[in-house]
């Protein structure tokens, strides 16, 4: 469509925008359309999951509890055909840094010269605590790069100005998942202690069976307390990271096994904190969900606190205790000026704090809620709104400036390369031959059939990352 064309458009009343977000895994889904939802308010949302070895399952996604109009697995280059042939407002990237690069450049190659083409919105999921720098530099380009908090922000724009890279792309909100009602402590001890695991912190059998171990130990420590083992997966499904070692079949190897007040939980995990008076984790986002809504927090230091952990990003949260610490009956509170830095404010300090959260309140009405295109309230709409009047002003204009990703042939000619092959993308981000299929729709036999084949394929490295890598290993250390 010519620019002039698309400008008038934008001069007529706006109806709902036209947004669609790209997911590689269900945290991501989550961040991406949670998003979407605070950027675009009544926009209608269709939904993408890059094809790979994360992508969620049917039940991942239903416990993620967001849903769009539309939903569909694509591939790299599929995704750009889609976006080209049905012009788009906004798009979301809830992708890793790679998949985020080989968008951009795709976008680059669709719309080399300004054109009314889509504005792009990416981000993080969580915690920024590793490859700061590498996935930062992945994702530049995107007119919109969010920052989950005012620590996220200035550190984003120190490593785009340390590079010669624009920095003005960076905006600061927070996780558009920080919701729920305050927490109104039942007494002066713990009931319901939540155990927050993550799929890869730590890596080691030994270290993920030390800690159920304590977790199992604390329930028979306090017969009075409901301890929650809350998993982010079953075995067979991945997540964001890989999970060699999944705690269900550690569980099983308890020495005694699991006391009766102490279980395996899934879920969603706000309707789990609408439980919960205690949240333990090694360095899950789910900490900020919690200090968020003001119940106590425990980041474990046991195995120590080590960036290859990522509770090193809890220095000076107040949050910091062993189980031991725990068991003697330590319940810890957040800093408030920490949490001010990380972009959350506890409910219990805000105006927010007025309704007390309600038995079954979960995740999705939470997010409902808190929609600005419903009753928005005032902390989400101050948040927001610097993201939200940058992304007006984008529309407005009558044409985008081509996106202009930091890594080049000229900046990266070793690197970007390999990047964009791995989504079958050449060099100067067009598809390789075959990458997007053409022609008639195929048969939804063939559609079945394929879809076969990619869940045994996925099932089969699946079982070899959890099955036979770990066995390998260990022969290996013979």
């Amino acid at each position: 469509m010519p620019v002039s064309n698309r400008s008038a458009q934008r001069s007529a009343p706006r109806s709902p925008l036209r947004v669609a977000v790209l997911a590689d895994s269900d945290t991501r889904w989550k961040w991406g359309a949670l998003t979407a939802r605070r950027l675009a308010p009544g926009h209608r949302l269709t939904g993408h999951l890059l094809r790979g070895r994360a992508t969620p399952t049917a039940r991942q996604l239903g416990e993620v509890g967001v849903r769009a109009d539309r939903l569909t697995e694509v591939t790299c280059a599929e995704f750009l055909a889609d976006i080209e042939r049905e012009r788009y407002d906004v798009v979301v990237l809830a992708l890793v840094g790679g998949a985020v690069q080989a968008v951009l450049h795709g976008v680059r190659a669709l719309w080399p010269d300004p054109a009314a083409r889509p504005v792009i919105v990416t981000g993080y999921v969580g915690v920024v605590y590793e490859k700061l720098a590498d996935g930062l530099l992945l994702r530049h380009g995107a007119d919109l790069v969010l920052a989950n908090s005012r620590h996220d922000a200035q550190r984003f724009r120190a490593v785009y100005e340390g590079a010669g890279a624009d920095a003005g792309c960076v905006t600061e909100t927070v996780l558009p998942f920080l919701g729920g009602a305050a927490y109104e402590p039942a007494g002066s001890r713990a009931t319901t202690v939540v155990f927050a695991v993550q799929p890869s912190v730590p890596e080691s059998r030994a270290d993920r069976a030390y800690l159920l171990e304590r977790a199992a130990g604390h329930a028979r420590l306090h017969p009075d307390r409901e301890v929650l083992v809350k998993l982010r997966s079953r075995p067979g499904e991945h997540t964001t990271h890989l999970e060699e070692q999944p705690y269900q079949r550690l569980a099983a190897k308890v020495p005694g096994g699991l006391p009766a007040n102490c279980r395996l939980a899934y879920g969603n995990m706000g309707e789990v904190l609408d439980g919960a008076d205690l949240l333990v984790t090694v360095s899950s986002t789910a900490a900020l969900e919690s200090l968020h809504r003001g119940i106590p927090t425990a980041v474990l230091t046991d195995l120590g606190i080590r960036e290859a952990l990522g509770n090193h990003h809890f220095l000076g949260s107040g949050c910091l205790a062993s189980w031991d610490q725990l068991d003697a009956g330590l319940l810890p509170q957040g800093d408030p000026e920490w949490l001010a830095a990380q972009g959350v404010a506890p409910l219990a300090t805000t105006p927010l704090a007025t309704t007390p959260r309600a038995a079954g309140a979960g995740a999705a009405d939470v997010a409902e809620a808190a929609d600005p295109a419903g009753a928005a309230d005032d902390e989400d709409a101050d948040v927001f709104a610097a993201a939200r009047a940058r992304l007006a002003a984008l529309l407005e204009l009558p044409g985008l400036p081509p996106v202009a990703p930091y890594y080049t042939l000229t900046t990266a000619p070793r690197y970007l390369p390999g990047i964009l092959a791995r989504h079958h993308l050449a060099a100067d981000g067009t598809p390789l031959p075959g990458a997007a299929r053409e022609g008639a729709e195929p048969s939804r036999l063939r559609r079945r059939l394929r879809s076969h084949l990619r869940d045994a394929a996925r099932g089969l490295y699946r079982h070899g990352v959890q099955r036979v890598a770990p066995l390998i290993r260990r022969m290996g250390e013979l």
